[in-house]
C-alpha cells in the first residue's frame, strides 16, 4: 500500500468470520463497525470480539467505528478498543463539534497510557457540515473527515444525489484547508450496481476525493480502478517532473500546461498511486 489507501472495507464487529475475510480480501483499510452495522443487543458481544481481535497486530490497518459517544455504547467501546495494539485508527461516527474530538483525544490518551491513535471524524449532520473546518483542525490526532451520506441525507431531506454535492466539495476543502489528507468516499449502498459505483466514484474523483468506503469486497476493484491514475495522467506526470527537475521555477510545457510547484505536487501523488498498480 502507498501512502494514499484507495479502498477502506467496512465489516460488522459482532460477525468475525466476515471480519476475518476481509482482512484478506485486498482492501487498504478494514473498518470493523461496531454502530449502525450492530443491533443493539449485539453490542457488547461486537465490542468484545473486536476488542480481542486487536490484541494483536493484522496484516492490514484496522480501524475502528464506534458508537457515538452521547449514546449508551460509546463510551464502553472506546474503553474497549483504545488501547488495543491492532488499532490502527478510530472513525467517529455523527461529529458535529470539534469538542467531541477533543474530548475522544482526550479520552484516548489516558486509555492508552501515551498518545491518542488517529481520529477520523465523520459529519453526518447540516451542524457538522457547519463545523467541517473547526473540526478538521480541533485536535493533532485527527487525520481525516469524511461524510456519512446516508444519515445526512435523511437530516437534509435530499432526496437527489446531486443534493449533497455542496457538502461533498464543503468537506474537500476544510480538509485541505486543514492540511489533512483529501477525505473517502462515502459508501456507495447497492453491492450490485457496480456500474453506479463507477460513475459515482469518477464523479468523486472529480470532486477531489480520494478512494471510498465500501460495505462488500465486490466494490473493491471498481473502487481500486477508478481512483488510480490513467496511463495517460502517468505519462503526463512524468512529463512534468522531468521538466520540473530540468528547469527551476515555473514554466510552460509544450502543450501549453502550466508548471509551478503546485502542478510538482500533484504529479508526484499520481505517481505515489500509480505504484499501486
Amino acid at each position: 500500500m502507498t501512502g494514499f489507501p484507495l479502498t477502506w472495507l467496512y465489516a460488522p464487529g459482532d460477525r468475525p468470520a466476515v471480519v476475518a475475510k476481509a482482512l484478506v480480501s485486498g482492501a487498504d483499510v478494514v473498518v470493523v463497525d461496531l454502530e449502525d452495522a450492530v443491533a443493539p443487543d449485539r453490542k457488547a458481544y461486537a465490542r468484545g470480539a473486536t476488542a480481542e481481535l486487536l490484541r494483536d497486530p493484522q496484516p492490514v490497518p484496522v480501524h475502528v467505528r464506534v458508537n457515538a459517544l452521547t449514546g449508551p455504547w460509546g463510551p464502553a467501546d472506546l474503553a474497549a478498543v483504545a488501547p488495543a495494539p491492532g488499532l490502527s485508527g478510530l472513525r467517529l461516527p455523527k461529529v458535529s463539534s470539534p469538542a467531541e474530538v477533543v474530548r475522544v483525544a482526550r479520552r484516548t490518551v489516558s486509555a492508552r497510557g501515551g498518545g491518542s491513535p488517529p481520529l477520523y471524524a465523520l459529519l453526518e449532520t447540516a451542524l457538522g457540515i457547519e463545523h467541517a473546518h473547526a473540526v478538521a483542525t480541533a485536535h493533532p490526532a485527527l487525520r481525516g473527515i469524511a461524510l456519512g451520506e446516508a444519515d445526512l441525507r435523511a437530516d437534509l431531506g435530499v432526496r437527489e444525489d446531486s443534493g449533497l454535492d455542496w457538502c461533498r466539495a464543503r468537506v474537500v476543502v476544510a480538509a485541505r484547508a486543514a492540511g489533512l489528507a483529501p477525505p473517502t468516499q462515502s459508501v456507495h449502498p447497492d453491492i450490485r450496481d457496480l456500474e453506479g459505483l463507477e460513475a459515482s466514484c469518477v464523479r468523486g474523483r472529480a470532486l477531489g476525493f480520494l478512494g471510498r468506503a465500501a460495505i462488500h469486497p465486490r466494490q473493491l476493484p471498481v473502487i481500486e480502478r477508478a481512483y488510480l491514475p490513467t496511463a495517460r495522467e502517468i505519462e503526463q506526470a512524468e512529463t512534468v517532473l522531468k521538466a520540473a527537475a530540468a528547469t527551476r521555477g515555473a514554466q510552460a510545457l509544450p502543450d501549453g500546461t502550466f508548471v509551478d510547484a503546485a502542478v510538482v505536487a500533484a504529479a508526484h501523488r499520481t505517481l505515489s498511486l500509480a505504484r499501486k498498480r
